[in-house]
């Protein structure tokens, strides 16, 4: 006889795949949309994932935080993932985007779709199959990805002052979140992927020096652990520090778990965003419920729930946009 876990399991995954497919349709993506044109596309982008993470476990994070960094700007569309041109820096090269990696992960992933399924499968769509199986590989939930996505042609710097910063208080982060269609529990859910990759000390290391602009060691953000604080200064030795790497979920920063909120909850989450959680009653009180170790399997669901909602932004369809070649460049 089934356990009522394994039935309530079977419920929720339902009820994700009902969302996943009702958020799809209302974006124009479909579940079977490489049925006929390319049947093994999530076989063999999970084939190289393996390979990849099983070479650098280190990526899961950064191929992650591409598909939120591409969906951020223009929509799911792969432009996060076009170099710069003579005329035109694109947003790989924005101060935002200047810490990314996994860029020729994603090519190389492309290059083995374009000998199953040549001039079929968009970088987009392939951004958005890496990242799930990233999640998945790291031990985290899985959800489904509704495909059909276009690849973008445009891709400009300036346009990245849309990602959400690292330095960001609780209220842009929600004038943010919700200027993209997500809401405050997605904000919250979604901070959750700092459980997995690293950060440099530049993206943090105002908490740790002249946090106010006082400009004396005494100068730091009150928000942040005292403890914790002394320990990344250890690391972090001056505000100049940009290639220095910081765990985000210390000691876990590998696998996917609910461990990034007991972090926030003792105010050793590692950026000023982490801490803004603490600041409404409403995010605090998911924080707290998560940092209690006891409902793991609620942050799986939300989270892939909200990855379903993100991966469907403005994204680009039918005869919008391209399938290009090669992620790197327009056709």
């Amino acid at each position: 006889m089934a356990t009522r876990a394994m039935m309530l399991g079977g419920v929720v995954a339902a009820l994700v795949v009902l969302s996943a497919a009702t958020m799809a349709a209302a974006a124009g993506l479909d579940m079977d949309f490489y049925s006929s044109t390319c049947p093994r596309v999530e076989e063999i982008v999970k084939e190289e994932m393996v390979g990849i993470l099983k070479a650098a476990p280190t990526l899961a994070g950064p191929l992650l935080r591409l598909h939120f960094h591409d969906c951020f700007v223009r929509g799911c569309d792969g432009s996060v993932l076009l170099d710069s041109t003579p005329t035109n820096t694109a947003e790989k090269d924005a101060t935002p985007n200047l810490t990314l990696r996994g860029f020729g992960s994603v090519q190389r992933v492309k290059d083995r779709l374009e000998q199953a399924c040549p001039a079929t499968v968009s970088c987009a769509d392939i951004l958005a199959l890496m990242a799930r199986d990233a999640v998945v590989l790291a031990n985290g939930p899985s959800w489904p990805v509704a495909l059909g996505r276009r690849d973008g042609r445009v891709s400009i710097a300036n346009e990245t002052n849309q990602l959400p910063p690292p330095t960001a208080n609780f209220t842009r982060l929600v004038q943010m979140f919700g200027a993209k269609g997500l809401g405050v529990k997605d904000l919250v859910v979604l901070s959750g992927g700092h459980t997995l990759g690293t950060a440099h000390c530049n993206l943090f290391s105002d908490r740790l020096y002249n946090f106010t602009g006082a400009n004396n060691l005494a100068d730091v953000d009150p928000a942040l652990d005292g403890a914790y604080l002394a320990r990344l200064r250890s690391r972090c030795q001056s505000l100049a520090d940009n290639t220095t790497l910081n765990e985000m979920d210390p000691g876990s920063f590998l696998s996917f778990d609910a461990s990034y909120y007991r972090l926030v909850a003792k105010r050793r989450g590692l950026f000023h965003s982490d801490a803004s959680l603490l600041d409404h009653p409403a995010t605090r009180a998911y924080v707290q419920r998560q940092a209690t170790g006891l409902f793991a399997a609620e942050f799986f669901r939300d989270f892939a729930d909200s990855m379903v909602k993100m991966s469907t932004i403005d994204v680009l369809t039918g005869a919008q946009g391209e399938i290009r070649n090669k992620c790197y460049l327009v056709n």
